[in-house]
Formats: C-alpha cells, sequence, structure tokens
C-alpha cells in the first residue's frame, strides 16, 4: 500500500480550546486505513473531543477554538476549499444514543443520498437497490425486509443503532466515528454492535470511542490512550494490553484510575 493509503487519519499539533478550557494538547496521531482503532480514557481526557475533530463537528460550538493539522485521506481539512457536507459524507459519525430519524426504515436510509444527491428524485429500482444493500451490509436485511415501512423508532435499540451505520454507507463513507455506540445497549446488543464493526473493517476505517476496556481490547486492532488531552500511547491493542509503554497506561488499564 502507497504511503498516502496507508493513513486515513493524520493530526500534526492538534490543539483545542473550549472558550479558554484547552481539551486537546499537541496531538500527533496516525490513524491506518481500513482497521478499528480505540480511543481509550478516563472521562474528560479528550477522546471524544478528538473524534468530533474529524468530521469538524466541535465547530458547531461557537467558542471552540483550533490549530494544528488534520488530514483525511491526504487532504488537510482546514483547506479553505474543503465542503463541510462533502467532509461529512465521507466521515460518518454514530453517536451513543441511537437517532434514527422519526420515519419509516426505507427513508431512514434513503434520507442522506436525497439531500446530498444532485437530483433530489431517486427511482424507486435504484432506491430500493440502496435500501437492501445498505441493510446487507449491517446484517439486518433478513430482519427487516419485511418492514421497510415500519417506523424506525420502533425498531428494538440494536436494530436502530444498525440502522443509523446503515444510513451512512450510501454516502459512500472512507471513515466511520463511534463514540460509544453501545453505551444504550444490554450485553446481547452490544455483541451484536461488535460483530457488525468486524464486517464493516477492511472495508472502512473505524474509530471508536470506549469506556469499556474489555470492549476495546475485543474489537480494535490498535488502541490510543489519552489523558489530560494528551495523546500518551498508541500502540497494537495486544502490545498496550499486555506490555503498556507508559506506566500511565498501565495504571489506567489496571484500574487503579479513571
Amino acid at each position: 500500500m502507497s504511503e498516502d493509503k496507508k493513513y486515513s487519519i493524520e493530526t500534526d499539533k492538534l490543539n483545542l480550546w473550549y472558550a479558554k478550557f484547552q481539551a486537546l494538547i499537541n496531538v500527533s496521531v496516525q490513524i491506518k486505513h481500513g482497521i478499528i482503532t480505540g480511543l481509550i480514557g478516563p472521562s474528560g481526557c479528550g477522546k471524544s473531543t478528538l473524534l468530533r475533530c474529524f468530521n469538524r463537528v466541535n465547530e458547531r460550538y461557537g467558542y471552540v477554538t483550533t490549530t494544528g493539522e488534520i488530514k483525511i485521506l491526504g487532504k488537510n481539512i482546514y483547506d479553505p476549499d474543503v465542503s463541510l457536507t462533502e467532509l461529512r459524507k465521507s466521515v460518518g459519525m454514530v453517536f451513543q444514543r441511537p437517532n434514527p430519524l422519526p420515519i419509516s426504515v426505507y427513508e431512514n436510509i434513503i434520507f442522506g443520498q436525497r439531500i446530498h444527491s444532485e437530483r433530489r428524485e431517486l427511482k424507486k429500482s435504484a432506491a430500493d437497490e440502496i435500501v437492501e444493500k445498505a441493510l446487507q451490509e449491517v446484517l439486518l436485511w433478513k430482519d427487516l425486509k419485511d418492514k421497510l415501512h415500519t417506523r424506525a423508532t420502533a425498531l428494538q435499540l440494536e436494530q436502530q443503532q444498525k440502522l443509523c451505520i446503515a444510513r451512512l454507507l450510501p454516502l459512500k463513507p472512507e471513515v466511520v466515528l463511534m463514540d460509544e455506540p453501545c453505551s444504550a445497549l444490554d450485553a446481547e446488543a452490544t455483541r451484536g454492535i461488535e460483530e457488525l464493526m468486524f464486517e464493516l473493517a477492511g472495508r472502512y476505517t473505524i474509530v471508536i470511542v470506549t469506556h469499556n476496556m474489555a470492549q476495546a481490547r475485543r474489537v480494535s486492532d490498535e488502541c490510543i490512550f489519552m489523558l489530560l488531552g494528551e495523546l500518551m500511547e498508541h500502540s497494537r491493542t495486544e502490545d498496550m494490553f499486555l506490555t503498556p509503554k507508559n506506566p500511565k497506561t498501565a495504571e489506567y488499564i489496571e484500574g487503579r484510575y479513571g
């Protein structure tokens, strides 16, 4: 793989302030293409803030200041010619609680396509194909093929979260950001989302914020440990959990704080 394809996300001396509070301090990281990368650390360490930098969602708050550089697929996302709409198509996001639109399963999946397409009118055959493909990818087609016109908010929570992921896929994202996507789910539903992540890995670069150390160890290929806004360690997950290089990482993994 060429060097420009090796990394989906690169940051260089990234700093972020919420008003006068500095939440990220000189974060430089390279996140490889096509793998699952876990972001771990105690509450308030900056991991969710870092995740939201990758599609510039933090900028919705008027009191945020950012310096440094973020490249997605080799392109600096702060360049003046970058369209936020296009960026958020290529960098999709899944939140802690499922947030399907209060419309049908079918309309949820093609909603983004209708919004972002130059031609708002989709032929029914094309829309049907988009819906089936997206549901196949998130392993929901068998369960929902006869419920396409059911209100999405009536689905089980696991199905709602998978649907939120399916909603991203027709836009052909390169990166999928997940901010504690299992925090509202029970153990069985969590297992379902984790299995889906394994299915999607390789085709998509996945970055997941999680407080659950067992989950981080199960699903991620690499882990990034953050503390007080700084990146303390970034390595293969197995290496981080078995032989962490930073004493603070070891203390966190061993449950001494956080």
